[in-house]
């Protein structure tokens, strides 16, 4: 009898550790609903003069999104309003120092959540406007409420490259995004700008914002984000910009719409 519960015991342990092995593969099968974010830009390696400060007002809507937060405890998508002032320094001609603060959300709900505060370093080749190739590597560290992402401190790895192309400029942001967990568990967010100039002051673009989870093993097609954003940009000669976009989520992983506004005043 004691053998034969032995047997029993085995038996119902094996089944067990089974049942949950397959259910934790059930779950990574899952595609994983993706964070939202403060800034939707692709940056272009261009910079402060030393010595001068300017303020960015980034803020993006999403007026048709995902009805469930990406992680437990976390901002439903739907109809959220997420933005920052991006608060930048010339420092020389190759750097510029940033300060995000405070980033901030208006959840559907109609509550206004305190979200994070980030540092960032640019560094890029000077005069980045005036060159045919230009390119540079920004640095962002965050620290987080946790409705905002799941760990209290984020950063960013931003490696700009791009081509003026004559009235056309062409941008590629192959962003890396790490919770500081390991190398292997770097996310990769790829972001692209081809813009057409109508003049110095006046620019047209598309914008292709992804991403494609992390490095150690990308989500398929369907689970991976892209949202394409059709962008008007105006300047003046007075410092100011104006930076104007429209997206539509191209995957069942991406919100289905989703707007920005980028308003940009030198100080």
């Amino acid at each position: 009898m004691r053998e034969r519960a032995e047997g029993l015991t085995r038996i119902l342990i094996c089944r067990t550790r089974w049942r949950v092995a397959l259910a934790l593969c059930l779950l990574a099968a899952t595609p994983c609903a993706l964070a939202q974010t403060d800034e939707i830009q692709v940056y272009n390696a261009e910079i402060n003069a030393p010595g001068q400060l300017n303020l960015t007002w980034h803020n993006n809507f999403t007026p048709t999104g995902r009805a469930l937060p990406a992680f437990p405890g976390g901002i439903v998508p739907d109809h959220a309003l997420n933005g920052v002032p991006e608060w930048a320094y010339g420092v020389t001609d190759w750097f510029e120092a940033g300060l995000y603060l405070p980033v901030y959300s208006r959840t559907r709900d109609g509550a206004l959540l305190f979200d994070s505060a980030k540092l960032r370093a640019l560094f890029v080749v000077p005069d980045a406007h005036d060159r045919g190739f230009f390119y540079g590597m920004n640095f962002e560290l965050s620290y987080n409420a946790l409705h905002w992402e799941p760990s209290r401190f984020s950063g960013e790895i931003r490696p700009i490259i791009g081509w003026h192309l004559g009235r056309y400029d062409l941008i590629v942001n192959p962003i890396l995004d790490s919770d500081f967990d390991g190398l292997t568990k770097l996310d990769f967010a790829p972001a692209v700008r081809l813009a057409y100039n109508l003049s110095r002051k006046v620019a047209f673009a598309l914008e292709e914002y992804a991403d494609l989870g992390p490095l150690e093993h990308l989500r398929s097609g369907s689970a991976q984000q892209h949202t394409l954003f059709a962008v008007l940009n105006c300047g003046s000669g007075g410092g100011s910009s104006l930076e104007f976009g429209i997206g539509k989520g191209l995957t069942r992983a991406s919100d289905s719409v989703v707007v920005k506004l980028v308003l940009t005043h030198a100080l």
